[in-house]
């Protein structure tokens, strides 16, 4: 994984397709990792069960994060990153339909570093994911960078 990865934690297919096409027409190239339920999200992270040949020090320069996932819960993971030496100051941005006030407060109480509801309407959606990734990956320096 090269430092301009996206790691996309997300089960609803329609959602991935519409963040690759948000990510392409921005002229964001960077490969998009995507994983569906929270415990391939967390088996990918911390390279384990069937990602245990990736190096667990290569990290995506992102993760983008639904909250409402299979398995694990995407609080969960949020959690499990913070709580983690390797992976606690990895970017992760909150991208859910929940515009609940417990979610919101909860993600940020759990260190997320932004949360954005969901657009309902595809070009709001394509715009939002757009922003998103030229924030993180175009405008916002890291202590690596």
């Amino acid at each position: 994984m090269n430092e301009k990865d996206i790691l996309l934690i997300e089960d609803n297919l329609d959602d991935v397709e519409l963040t690759r096409i948000a990510f392409a027409e921005a002229g964001i190239d960077h490969r998009l990792m995507v994983v569906s339920d929270g415990a391939a999200a967390l088996d990918y992270l911390f390279a384990r069960g069937r990602h245990a040949d990736r190096d667990p020090l290569q990290l995506p320069s992102i993760v983008l994060l639904d909250l409402n996932l299979p398995k694990v819960d995407g609080r969960e993971v949020l959690q499990a990153i913070r709580e983690n030496i390797v992976t606690r100051t990895l970017p992760v941005v909150v991208l859910t339909t929940s515009a609940e006030p417990f979610d919101v407060d909860a993600s940020y109480a759990l260190g997320a570093n932004s949360y954005i509801q969901k657009p309902v309407d595809f070009e709001q959606f394509v715009g939002a994911v757009k922003q998103v990734g030229l924030y993180w990956l175009v405008l916002n320096r890291t202590r690596e960078d």
